[in-house]
């Protein structure tokens, strides 16, 4: 998959259907989308695209990080890939895009750039200034410049109408349990370990200590039975995500402990694939009171992974 970071870049494109959608969790809903658009090119003996903006566009206007991210550009990019698609256009929403009329935003950037001749799009889509580019509007356009509009009704889960909204609000209450049905696999939050306040190795449960990143969408502080996935191996584990109250004052932080596993990992990068909450975070009258806790933490998850 040939991959454009910036509009500039785009060029030497072969006529192509098109997904369109900011693609911000590439979710059920998502992936269903998307497929239509690789099959119907596979079907015209074209290639497939998917046009999609790196940054939300709420975030452009509010000037800070309103609209928080489900998953990283990179995870994004590779979750594309294996639905077999051959171009992602993952631009910035620039100033420049969204003052974009529909049309020019339809000729400029899906017809001379993408060489578009099929686009699929959700019921709610839109685009050009103020939002007022619909299906509508694409079909009018299609009809005159050549291409085809494929417009795809929502994919619902248990009378939910699948959404990285609906996928964001289950994630900040916790219900981490929830997403897999959504997103087609387990909530995760990847990064490198860094070194902690090492605390967990003197009482006994060492962990591994990922960073979170402010800009994206993290579950409530508390416990969580996890898998933590290192080399390609999933290992079971028990997560700790908060600012550890106990012994002061932190940022807010991601700490698992792996079961049976002793390997020194810092530095590695790790993913953290989230099962179930326990408990919230609590503030212990003294660290050993905090072990006894984390001791009752991981029989919990040891349980619930049959170990």
């Amino acid at each position: 998959m040939k991959i454009f970071n910036n509009i500039d870049e785009i060029r030497d494109i072969e006529p192509c259907c098109v997904a369109l959608g900011n693609f911000d969790g590439v979710h059920a809903g998502h992936q269903a989308l998307i497929l239509r658009a690789v099959e119907k090119a596979k079907e015209r003996n074209l290639k497939s695209g998917v046009f999609s903006f790196s940054t939300h566009p709420k975030n452009l206007f509010a000037g800070k990080n309103v609209v928080k991210n489900i998953i990283y550009q990179e995870e994004k990019a590779a979750l594309i890939e294996k639905l077999g698609v051959d171009y992602l256009f993952n631009v910035p929403f620039t100033r420049m895009i969204a003052q974009m009329e529909p049309v020019e935003f339809i000729d400029d950037l899906l017809v001379d750039r993408m060489q578009m001749k099929g686009a699929f799009c959700g019921f709610n889509y839109r685009f050009g200034y103020k939002a007022a580019g619909n299906p509508g509007i694409l079909r009018q356009e299609g009809m005159v410049k050549g291409f085809s509009v494929n417009e795809i009704p929502p994919v619902t889960i248990d009378g939910d109408v699948v959404s990285s909204t609906l996928i964001r609000g289950l994630i900040k209450a916790g219900e981490v349990e929830e997403c897999e049905k959504y997103l087609g696999r387990r909530y995760s939050i990847g990064g490198e370990v860094v070194v902690g306040n090492k605390l967990g190795r003197t009482i006994g449960f060492p962990t591994s200590n990922i960073t979170i990143d402010e800009t994206m969408v993290t579950p409530p502080n508390g416990v969580y039975i996890t898998y933590c996935i290192y080399n390609g191996h999933k290992y079971p584990s028990v997560t700790n995500v908060g600012v550890k109250p106990t012994i002061g004052s932190f940022r807010k932080n991601m700490e698992t402990h792996i079961f049976d596993f002793n390997k020194e990992l810092y530095g590695k990068h790790i993913r953290v694939e989230f099962l179930k909450m326990t408990r919230d975070e609590v503030k212990f009258s003294s660290v050993e009171e905090l072990a006894a806790q984390i001791v009752k933490d991981c029989e919990t998850a040891k349980a619930y992974h049959g170990i």
